[in-house]
């Protein structure tokens, strides 16, 4: 039985030969009530035979006709057209006029009907809801106006600037006390600025980057931090040494006289600043337009333009927080009084936790939400090395002043 078909007349400019012209007399026939009407070159059939049809116009209801002046021919099809937003596919048929529509794929879109094929729109462009034509895609980072993150990072970091500018006070205040000279003021104050800066330079992580943040913002945090942990190696070295020059004979007790913390915070720091000097000349950091991750956005991102460099910093970070980890495990049984090993013990646990869950975290997010992670290892890492080592001291400084004479912290009651 033939398929049947919707008539459009559809223009030719040559001669159609019999056979071909009966094929298509054939497929568009159509009954109507007692008539059967041929609707090709304006003749009509009746019970009685043929008869011309005046000026070849439609005889019947919603017959499609054909002027035989326009040498048009009809075209076949069984079923509604393809609307915008959709596409023809073939629906596997013996008959090619019968075909599906399908929607069209995400980032493509069709403004017109019976469309062969979606367009997909400019990197700078997305498809609205019907896939009916093209709109600008908007654009995301971490902003102000749009994300709690944004807000609570700025309101942590504040409050942590605070409270290490009220410890770093208090520390001047009693700077001659048997407490703070006890493991090196200088080098507990050199800790307590580049932690304060640490906790600043979050802020270089939040609005719009361009390149300028961008570069500031991983080298500002590189060599902070890596000041910060040489100071807290610094300090373990410093215990490490005064307690093995205090043995009869000790060949330790010529590096007591010695400022080798200084050393330690200098050399340390400076290894940090060569590495992020050679990673802003080989391959720096910039901003970029992120037009794939997420489906109508453009993410506005801090590309790090070599991701070995990248990782070279938190690598030499994360070594240097090893060894003074290492270090201060090993002295942590020494007399409590004066020494501080186990806090130092305590902070290097913290902020290694803190680094080694970041990483995973840190590549499988993307855009805005890798930065959140970024941001939030800083915070969690440096107030971990703050409470750690400062608190107990301040605990002292302020409710316990009975405790900082010289013979308790000796020991000698």
């Amino acid at each position: 039985m033939p398929c049947v078909c919707f008539m459009e007349p559809v223009e030719v400019g040559f001669f159609i030969e019999a056979s071909t012209l009966l094929a298509i007399l054939y497929l568009a026939q159509r009954t109507v009530g007692e008539k059967e009407v041929w609707n090709a070159k304006g003749y009509v059939q009746e019970s009685s035979g043929l008869r011309r049809n005046g000026q070849g116009k439609k005889e019947s209801n919603d017959l499609s006709y054909l002027h035989e002046e326009e040498h048009l021919i009809p075209k076949s099809r069984c079923n509604d057209r393809c609307s915008p937003g959709y596409r023809k596919a073939s629906n596997g048929g013996f008959h090619v006029c019968c075909y599906d529509c399908v929607p069209c794929s995400e980032g493509e879109m069709s403004n017109v009907t019976d469309s062969d094929s979606c367009h997909r729109c400019p990197d700078e462009e997305w498809p609205d809801e019907r896939k009916v034509r093209c709109v600008p895609k908007t654009y995301d980072f971490l902003s102000y106006e749009k994300d709690n993150v944004a807000l609570i990072s700025p309101v942590t970091a504040s409050s942590f600037s605070a409270v290490t500018l009220f410890i770093l006070g208090n520390f001047i205040y009693y700077w001659n006390t048997p407490i703070v000279k006890a493991n090196n003021r200088a080098v507990s104050f050199i800790l307590l600025v580049s932690i304060l800066l640490s906790f600043l330079c979050v802020f270089l992580f939040l609005g719009q980057p361009v390149d300028v943040t961008c570069r500031l913002r991983q080298m500002s945090f590189g060599i902070f931090f890596s000041t910060a942990v040489s100071s807290v190696l610094a300090k373990t070295v410093t215990v490490c040494i005064a307690f093995k020059a205090t043995k009869p004979g000790s060949p330790w007790k010529k590096w007591v006289t010695l400022k080798v913390s200084n050393y330690v915070v200098i050399v340390c720091s400076s290894v940090q600043a060569l590495i992020c000097a050679m990673w802003l000349s080989v391959s720096p950091p910039y901003h970029e337009y992120d037009h794939n991750s997420y489906q109508g956005m453009i993410i506005i991102q801090c590309n790090e333009g070599s991701v070995i460099w990248f990782y070279s910093v938190l690598g030499y970070m994360g070594i240097l927080a090893a060894v003074s980890f290492v270090l201060a495990f090993m002295v942590r049984t020494l007399p409590d009084s004066f020494n501080e090993a186990k806090y130092i013990t305590f902070s290097m646990l913290v902020f290694c936790s803190v680094w080694i869950a970041m990483i995973p975290a840190y590549l499988s997010t993307k855009g805005k939400d890798a930065v959140a992670v970024e941001k939030f290892a800083i915070l969690t890492s440096c107030a971990g090395v703050l409470g750690c080592i400062f608190f107990p001291k301040l605990y002292i400084l302020l409710f316990r002043t009975d405790l900082i004479s010289r013979k308790m912290m000796l020991g000698k009651n």
